[in-house]
């Protein structure tokens, strides 16, 4: 093996370790976005629920909502 294959060699694995390190930024920041997006899934069929809730509510008359407590 001459001087510059060891060269071209020691070029591809360093190329390699940066790319490897890259990936696993990538799945790091991918996973963490994951676990913001099923939370937002999650308060968002909260909040549909809650909608729903209101809307029947509504919709049958509900009872007069009281003061808050500070009145």
């Amino acid at each position: 093996m001459t001087g510059s294959d060891a060269e071209r060699i020691e070029a591809l694995e360093v190329r390699v370790a940066y790319q490897e390190q890259a990936i696993e930024d990538l799945n790091t920041v991918i996973t963490d976005q994951w676990k913001v997006i099923e939370a937002l899934q999650r308060k968002l069929a909260r909040l549909e629920e809650e909608l729903a809730e209101a809307e029947l509510s509504a919709r049958a008359g509900g009872a007069v909502e009281r003061p808050p407590p500070h009145y």
